[in-house]
This record gives structure tokens, sequence and C-alpha cells, in this order.
């Protein structure tokens, strides 16, 4: 749960470089492939925080 936990912060911290870069088209990249990332996290931690 503390590894799944981290993962989720690195995401978080790897969305909040890119996402003010808004004139950049490959930070917008990054942040779309991210989001997608975190999305597949969450529901990880949810399973996990059911238990």
């Amino acid at each position: 749960m503390t590894e799944l936990i981290n993962q989720i912060k690195a995401q978080v911290a790897a969305i909040s470089a890119d996402i003010d870069k808004v004139d950049n088209k490959a930070a917008r990249a990054r942040v779309r492939k991210a989001t997608l990332v975190l999305e597949k996290l969450g529901k990880a931690y949810r399973k996990e925080s059911v238990k």
C-alpha cells in the first residue's frame, strides 16, 4: 500500500511539473499520459483501501 501511495505522489509531481506549460505541446502530451496512469493507480488504491 505504501508503494502505491508513493507511485501516486510521483505521478502528481510529474503532472505538477508540466501542467503550467500550456504552450508546450510535448508537456501537454506528458500531462495527458500521466493522468491516465494516475487513473489506473487510483483504481488500484481504491481496491486496496477496501480490503
